[in-house]
């Protein structure tokens, strides 16, 4: 009879339960892995059995055979040579003493039975979770975000040695590590801008805070050097700290990317060049990765000079914009990454970028101009939510004493979030909410139907566009504290969304 361990599989970020089955049968020596297992997984029999020699244990006369379930799944990550390694000993009579039903294993094993970790260590963590595993043994990780989770006890392990002594019970203390600000409860954010420190732009301030607090896509247009870039970047320091659920989701895509993640409180700011490829936007390659718009997952993907950016490049957002995930089909395999990210593009409104400038002269013919804003198709502006002009500010008149702070302003978007989230019973957005529940939360009165209708008859607005308006006047009338939509509300929702003439010289936003 087989002896069987658990352990996590990863497909993305999906995580999964593989039980390892390990059974010796006479034969000729050697180790046999089945279970549709990658390059890295057919290595494992040489580290185990050599961890397994390190730790007096040999395998003679006898052939091992291990099988990783489900067999139609396949296996792509060595996080389960510390699984092998005790069924194979608990199977050959090694390890007397039980192992736990309800615990997992995750770790690579080095050949003197050393235990490290390898990439995707903290959604494996969230898998095992919630496949229910009371015990989790894992090898100790300086990046680690988390020392405890609830539900489940993780149990830091150096060597093989400290888990085959844990089943005895000579080990009862495992290896701890400093607390990580991740698992505090209250955890202060930093940012390097303050609003207050941005001078003029009101209206776009005020629609950068509708967008904050809603979670609403933005595209702004104006000439170079009018404080795009800079309202951009300033953005980051209104946005509401992140919840632990989303920081393990941060840091978990982020390990899976091999990359340092953000400091945990903070959203993800993500800026890719305009030359960046379709696969590094996106996500992808021969062993699929987490593209830009999953790291910007909770956070927010910039995407200066806009225009620039390959227009087939910029339609792969389509479906992350409207879905939230991001799915990546190979022969291999599929894996769907998480991309629920807040987009913020800047644009010149033509290729010189002095349309509408009161300094400088357009150079740009009508057929330029129309050529470089068809750049941006129009699948993709239906999707932003807010289309902004914008125009270089005179300082004369300005002073940053009058400006408000980023604090104030984020204080006011985080109590539109809470209202949002207590209405939903979730932890979601007006502009990612579904549109059913959203009409259901959110009835307008009969006046204002109307009104609506009237509006998309004139204007020819898509389905899409008018619920991107109700999605808006529903954040509006959030920050201002209605329990239902105003007429107040609707009627600035309509003006944050109109696109007719946005590349004209007239209706700047100041």
């Amino acid at each position: 009879m087989a002896t069987v361990v658990s352990s996590i599989g990863l497909k993305g970020m999906e995580g999964y339960r593989v039980q390892v089955e390990v059974q010796l049968v006479p034969g000729t020596d050697g180790v046999s892995i089945v279970g549709l297992p990658d390059a890295s997984v057919k290595e494992s029999k040489d580290r185990v059995m050599g961890a397994l020699y390190a730790n007096d244990c040999e395998i003679r006369d006898q052939k091992v055979i291990i099988n990783l379930s489900p067999a139609e799944q396949k296996k792509n990550s060595p996080i389960f040579d510390l699984a092998m390694a005790i069924a194979v000993m608990k199977e050959a009579e090694e390890i007397t003493d039980a192992i736990p039903d309800d615990a997992a294993f995750l770790g690579v094993l080095s050949l003197d039975g050393t235990i490290k970790s390898v990439a995707g260590m903290l959604p494996a963590i969230v898998a095992a979770r919630r496949e229910g595993f009371k015990i989790l043994y894992l090898p100790r990780m300086e990046d680690m975000p988390l020392e405890s989770m609830d539900g489940i006890e993780l149990r830091f392990v150096e060597t093989l040695q400290e888990v085959i002594q844990s089943f005895s019970g000579q080990l009862s203390v495992f290896t701890t590590f400093p607390r990580s600000p991740i698992e505090t409860t209250e955890v202060t954010a930093t940012y390097e801008k303050d609003f207050q420190h941005v001078l003029g732009h009101k209206q776009a301030k005020r629609a950068l805070e509708i967008a904050a607090a809603g979670g609403h896509h933005v595209l702004m247009v104006g000439p170079p050097g009018c404080g795009k870039s800079l309202l951009s970047e300033t953005f980051a320091s209104i946005l509401p700290p992140l919840k632990q659920e989303s920081r393990f989701d941060v840091m978990s895509i982020y390990q899976l990317a091999g990359l340092q993640p953000p400091f945990a409180a903070n959203p993800p700011y993500r800026s890719p060049h305009h030359s960046a490829s379709a696969v590094s936007l996106i996500g992808g390659g021969a062993h699929p990765k987490p593209g830009e718009v999953s790291l910007a997952h909770h956070g927010v993907l910039f995407l200066d000079e806009m225009a620039e950016f390959p227009k087939r490049t910029l339609d792969m957002l389509r479906q992350p914009m409207e879905t939230g995930k991001v799915t990546i089909s190979r022969a291999a395999s599929t894996v769907t990454y998480p991309a629920n990210f807040l987009l913020i593009g800047a644009m010149n409104p033509c290729p010189c970028g002095h349309l509408g400038s009161k300094h400088r002269y357009c150079t740009c013919t009508a057929k330029q101009i129309t050529a470089y804003n068809n750049r941006i198709s129009g699948p993709i502006q239906d999707r932003m939510d807010m289309l902004l002009k914008l125009d270089s500010v005179s300082l004369e008149n300005e002073s940053a004493k009058n400006n408000e702070t980023s604090e104030r302003i984020r204080k006011r978007v985080i109590a539109a979030r809470e209202r949002q989230y207590g209405r939903y019973g979730t932890e979601e957005c007006n502009a990612t909410i579904e549109n059913e529940r959203l009409i259901e939360c959110t009835i307008l009165t009969e006046e204002q139907e109307k009104m609506m209708r009237r509006w998309a008859s004139k204007k020819n607005w898509s389905t899409r566009v008018q619920m991107k308006i109700r999605r808006l006047a529903r954040t509006i009338s959030d920050l201002s504290g209605d329990e239902h939509i105003t007429n107040e509300a609707i009627w600035e929702a309509v003006t944050l969304r109109r696109s007719e003439n946005i590349h004209s010289q007239k209706g700047m936003v100041k």
